[in-house]
């Protein structure tokens, strides 16, 4: 009998050691999921685009350009593309001196210019 006794207060003690750990457990789960909902929420509230520095539409690669409000694959190419027969005609000198000078390109207006002209410098 007291062998019986003792395995029950053994598995007793187990289950109640499983529970812990399973209470711990949802804890530690709610706290983390709380968490990520928090930090998913403040990211959410941050929904433009921030650039590390300006951008120089001169010698910018498409793939930096892509990263500019209004500009997607199609005109940052055309960017490149009228900048790179641009200097083929003139030799070294700037195709873009200002954001005025990206209204020559096809596609980009006074209004997509002036929207990207405080993330554009021109050296």
């Amino acid at each position: 009998m007291a062998l019986v006794d003792s395995i029950q207060w053994m598995q007793s003690g187990q289950q109640r050691i499983q529970s812990f750990a399973f209470v711990v457990s949802v804890c530690i789960c709610v706290l983390l999921s709380c968490g990520f909902v928090l930090n998913v929420g403040a990211a959410g509230q941050a929904s433009e685009i921030q650039l590390d520095s300006r951008i120089n539409p001169n010698d910018a690669p498409a793939a930096s350009l892509v990263r500019l409000s209004g500009i997607g694959p199609v005109r940052a190419a055309a960017i490149v593309a009228y900048r790179d027969s641009f200097s083929e005609k003139d030799g070294s000198a700037r195709a873009f001196r200002d954001c005025n000078d990206l209204q020559n390109v096809k596609g980009i207006g006074p209004k997509t210019a002036q929207n990207i002209s405080e993330w554009l410098k021109f050296d």
